[in-house]
């Protein structure tokens, strides 16, 4: 009988596109719906890069560019790598994609080899184990914990490390605890990979979205040994509220980069080339609009949590980056794909449950919507939760 490879059946669907779906189908539907499951800014676009792709596009640059970019974006890149982070790159080491995620997929297409292991913290991202299990590799988790911010430790790494170690994914600020790495904590993980020889992909995609004063620190510039062994992933979409330019970018060993290059000129051709030339614009124009946002987040993010702190058994570990409350939620006793469900159904509100992230405790709540939206989504969770009554023999959800 035909099917599908066996890799692509490895691969689960995911579930905050499941659910922002799902919120958007009721919304259509005439249902007052509030949604805290995409991991997309609400700003639009600022003017100045939406007048850089109308100006392209009258300028009649509607044409196939070089599969990994123009040469204008990846120098623009080279020179954010050295400005913001401190990373010395040559062009060719920069392969612009569609989008962030694109160039992770493309990171371990290069990389891994059927039975290879890559290290993924936990809680992660949705799309970190199904790009790797797409490979014929294997995720190995390492289970990390509120106590530390969700942070994973040099020393449980190395619990994990084998000879089939292919890589180690790591992501500050996080998606979805927030949890941001300091040098300190950076160095330890990154001796570890120069040690025992395996790569790091970062992947800083929320990199202008830190709070609090804190700065974000690249691994990669942390020495050459480990920028040698690191892929340094970032984009567009979180920091300029450009999600549907599908932009990314990625920067790393030149040997891989060159085989990136290669693979991407026959699966996409080139990244649109009037999103690049939007997303050159985003990062060399002026970047007020990006301060603008991150305060408004952070605005949003105390708020969010100062309201979780007062509800009953719920509670969350204040983020430090990204846009995004991981909550425990335990003291419901529901399972979380239980507790988004009727959360859906019976308050209108759309949360991602915790075990899309390896994190069976928890729901993930997004602040990138209107202070209205945050305020008016809040009340309905606090309501919904006082309704959650104990009984002689279970709880039951309202």
């Amino acid at each position: 009988m035909l099917g599908v490879s066996t890799n692509v059946s490895r691969i689960a669907s995911s579930v905050t596109l499941d659910i922002t779906a799902r919120a958007k189908r009721m919304a259509r539907e005439g249902i007052d719906v509030v949604s805290f499951g995409a991991g997309e800014p609400d700003f639009d676009t600022p003017p100045h890069i939406k007048k850089a792709a109308i100006d392209a596009i009258n300028e009649g640059f509607t044409k196939y560019t070089p599969s990994s970019g123009t040469p204008e974006l990846r120098e623009a890149i080279v020179r954010k790598f050295k400005e913001d982070n401190g990373l010395d790159y040559k062009i060719q080491q920069v392969v612009v994609s569609c989008g962030a995620k694109h160039s992770l997929f493309n990171i371990f297409q290069a990389i891994l080899n059927e039975g290879d292991e890559v290290i993924i913290p936990a809680p992660y991202w949705v799309s970190y184990p199904e790009m790797v299990k797409s490979q014929g590799a294997r995720p190995v988790y390492v289970e990390t914990s509120c106590k530390n911010n969700f942070k994973v430790t040099a020393e449980l790494v190395k619990s994990k490390v084998t000879k089939k170690t292919k890589g180690l994914i790591l992501n500050s600020p996080s998606n979805p605890t927030g949890c941001v790495y300091n040098a300190g904590e950076l160095e330890e993980i990154a001796s570890l990979a120069v040690k025992y020889n395996f790569y790091v992909i970062s992947d800083e995609i929320y990199e202008k979205l830190v709070y609090d004063g804190k700065a974000h620190v690249s691994i990669a510039s942390l020495g050459s040994d480990i920028r040698d062994r690191t892929f340094v992933v970032n984009g567009v979409s979180k920091s300029y509220a450009m999600t549907g330019w599908r932009i990314g970018y990625a920067a790393g060993p030149s040997n891989v980069m060159e085989a990136i290059a290669n693979l991407q000129s026959h699966a996409t051709s080139n990244p649109s080339s009037i999103s690049q030339r939007a997303a050159l614009e985003a990062l060399s124009g002026s970047q007020s609009c990006v301060e603008e946002m991150r305060l408004e987040f952070e605005k949003r993010r105390d708020y969010m949590v100062e309201r979780i702190g007062r509800m009953r058994r719920i509670s969350c570990v204040k983020p430090e980056g990204a846009f995004y409350l991981f909550c425990d939620v335990s003291g419901l006793k529901a399972a979380p794909a239980e507790i988004a469900n009727r959360l859906l159904d019976k308050a209108g509100v759309a949360v991602v449950p915790g075990e899309a992230f390896g994190a069976p405790r928890s729901i993930r709540m997004s602040f990138a919507a209107s202070v209205e939206n945050i305020k008016k989504g809040l009340d309905r969770i606090e309501c919904w939760i006082n309704k959650h009554r104990d009984t002689k023999h279970r709880d039951t959800l309202p």
